[in-house]
């Protein structure tokens, strides 16, 4: 089978859908497949430290961030014929797989309609919590956005929120996944969905089976001896809440080890919270470590006690929690609809999460009590333990395998599907 895969961004640029992608093209070749990558051109350091690679098809492209990181491609004709040419001569397309919500989306449906091509579409994204936790007037930009939309695709409906723009896709698509079940449920109930009315099938993202054994061989087998360990890793920015979390740190007076992997815009306030909490005393030991390999960053996962994981509402799968699970780590958890998808392992911030009436609890007070809980824990040999079979879902091998069932069901080989499916 050739899968055509779509990008709003190069896949050696940073950000969880690449990785995801990346991974999902290296183990679809394993299993025999041939993946065809379309998305814009990279520019800056990174581009001329990339190798050539044929399964790249990278558009002509600018660069959109200061750092020169991510670039857009304009969907029009000219992307259309650059797809085009550089198809030819190459095995027939079976299947389109779109993982884009911008122009790399508006790109890869104007293929496939033009080449009758069936579509799988995956929504990696909260379009409208992250435009709106991002940019300022949101509205005004996801009306642009909608009117790009319905000029890109031909589209004859107005879009007025961002569940609007995402049912533009959808009802281009012969199948949508999403990476949760919780996620999957928004999706349907807002009606995002395929054309002809199917459920949204849930397919996690997952991790490479060969380096999860590799740092699982290679993590200690008891816990070293010193304060409980926290890690969190994630993009510095508002919808992250790197900012809340340190000053809960701060507030829960717990005497813990703080680790914060990533990078962004949030540094130096980062820094100021962390330096304001030293100048009054405060217990906690806290390392920016900056952006790390991702090898390395599952070391560390595996290393510390608990994972943190603080945004609220955005996240649609929260890859953290489960790469932590996965390792055998618990997670202390803000997000309700992340924590039921857990099923275990985690501390809940704010209380009970077991019923979907459950509501975040964003407050400092809250997050900075569930961190005094899980050290206490943690000090006292009661940490909470993942459940296992996370680790097996989680395995790209397996994912893999379920996205070809999609692929195989919208090429005619299996009957339409008719509800959720399980990840």
């Amino acid at each position: 089978m050739h899968v055509v895969m779509f990008g709003d961004q190069h896949l050696e640029t940073l950000g969880g859908a690449q990785v995801s992608m990346r991974l999902q093209r290296r183990f679809l070749e394993r299993a025999g497949h041939t993946v065809t990558v379309v998305a814009p051109a990279m520019h800056g350091p990174r581009a001329r430290a990339t190798p050539f690679d044929a399964a790249y098809v990278d558009l002509p492209s600018v660069p959109i961030t200061p750092d020169r990181e991510y670039s857009m491609t304009w969907p029009g004709q000219a992307a259309d014929r650059r797809v085009d040419a550089a198809l030819v001569g190459r095995a027939p397309v079976d299947v389109v797989h779109v993982q884009a919500d911008f122009w790399g989306a508006f790109i890869g449906h104007r293929f496939a309609h033009r080449h009758g091509l069936p579509v799988v579409h995956t929504m990696h994204n909260r379009v409208d919590v992250g435009i709106e936790a991002t940019v300022p007037a949101p509205s005004l930009v996801l009306a642009a956005l909608g009117a790009w939309q319905r000029h890109a695709l031909g589209l004859d409906s107005r879009s007025r929120d961002g569940w609007d723009f995402l049912r533009g896709f959808a009802k281009r698509s012969d199948a949508v996944t999403a990476p949760s079940t919780h996620f999957a449920h928004r999706l349907e109930q807002h009606g995002v969905v395929p054309r002809g009315g199917e459920g949204v099938d849930v397919v996690w993202n997952g991790i490479d089976d060969l380096l999860l054994d590799e740092v699982l061989a290679a993590a200690p087998a008891d816990r070293a001896p010193g304060p409980p360990r926290l890690v969190w890793l994630g993009r510095m920015s508002p919808e992250k809440r790197l900012l809340p979390f340190l000053e809960a740190v701060v507030a829960s007076g717990a005497r813990v080890d703080v680790e914060v992997i990533g990078g962004g815009t949030e540094l130096g306030a980062a820094r100021r919270i962390v330096d304001a909490g030293e100048s009054e005393g405060a217990g906690a030991s806290v390392t920016f470590s900056g952006r790390l390999p991702y090898a390395q960053t599952l070391a560390r996962i595996a290393a510390a006690d608990a994972v943190v994981q603080t945004s609220i509402g955005f996240e649609t799968q929260g890859m953290t929690i489960f790469e932590a699970a996965s390792l055998g780590t618990p997670s202390i958890v803000s997000d309700p609809d992340l924590a039921r998808e857990l099923g275990s392992g985690f501390w809940a911030v704010g209380g009970a999460v077991d019923t979907a009436a459950a509501e975040a609890d964003a407050s400092v007070a809250a997050l900075a009590e569930a961190i005094r809980v899980a050290a206490a824990d943690i000090a006292g040999g009661r940490a909470v333990t993942p459940d296992p079979m996370v680790r097996e879902r989680f395995r790209q091998s397996s994912r893999t395998a379920a996205m070809v069932e999609v692929y195989d069901r919208v090429r005619g080989g299996q009957p339409a599907k008719t509800s959720n499916a399980s990840g």
